[in-house]
């Protein structure tokens, strides 16, 4: 991956001291980022795991935090935004720390002036969960499957394939993951529209996905449990799903081109 100044870049759902957490690669990525701003969009640090189970912390974990400080050395402003596992530092929330700011939610003005909220997703759970021994029999299957997608990968290194999402792979055959992740989206630009925004930039659901909805901006930069993605915004507003490795796997052109776009008859 070649370093690219980005004007932005969101990440959420790092995980970071969990069982779970792909801090390799997560290292290397940040390793070879440039860019102005960095939004970490919640669930960074597991203090939720941390706290139930045994911390997961070694070499690749400091290499992960020694990262951030060297974005923070050399120009990057950070912005921590918590989420459901790292609940405890939003009492922090208002506050200029020394290395970054840490907020409830903001507002992310792209260059083409696009104006879109920022939050982790977890305040939608009321909407999209159903509770009951259902969904906790899915969080302890979830956990199952998250370690068969690690086992997996360890076999694929060793034969030098590329990483692939067991878990992401189960989920997309399960038409009530999916009629789960649409509520989600559809709650979280329903909060969007009645804030009077143009869309929305989340984590939480562990689904990254870059699309334009009813006039609305749709972004979620994913996960670096299962998907190992990012967010980035260029330097005239397009907006950029990525893989760990730098690979752009949707885009999201800036306004003056979208609407021209629709404006352009299609082809037959």
């Amino acid at each position: 991956m070649t370093a690219i100044r980005q004007r932005a870049v969101f990440l959420s759902d790092i995980h970071l001291g969990s069982r779970h957490c792909h801090a390799e690669e997560l290292a290397n990525f940040l390793a070879n980022l440039s860019c102005e701003r960095l939004y970490l969009v919640g669930d960074i640090v597991d203090l939720w795991w941390m706290a139930q189970r045994r911390a997961v912390w070694g070499q690749m974990q400091h290499r992960v935090v020694e990262a951030l400080h060297a974005l923070r050395r050399a120009g990057t402003e950070i912005v921590y935004i918590p989420g459901n596992h790292d609940r405890p530092i939003r009492r922090f929330c208002g506050l200029a720390l020394p290395a970054m700011r840490v907020r409830r939610r903001v507002v992310h003005v792209t260059a083409d002036g696009r104006r879109l909220l920022v939050v982790h997703g977890d305040d939608y759970d009321a909407v999209t969960h159903f509770g009951g021994i259902q969904e906790r029999f899915g969080d302890w299957l979830y956990y199952r499957i998250l370690t068969g997608n690690q086992w997996l990968n360890r076999a694929r290194r060793r034969f030098g394939l590329r990483y692939w999402s067991l878990s992401e792979f189960l989920k997309r055959q399960s038409g009530a993951a999916e009629r789960f992740i649409v509520r989600f989206m559809h709650a979280a630009l329903d909060d969007a529209r009645r804030r009077g925004l143009d869309g929305v930039i989340c984590g939480h659901i562990h689904r990254p996905s870059l699309l334009q909805q009813d006039g609305l901006v749709y972004a979620n930069d994913g996960d670096w449990v299962e998907n190992l993605t990012a967010l980035a915004e260029d330097r005239d507003g397009t907006l950029r799903l990525l893989s760990h490795t730098g690979e752009m796997l949707e885009e999201l052109p800036p306004r003056l081109r979208l609407v021209m776009e629709e404006a352009l008859p299609k082809a037959a």
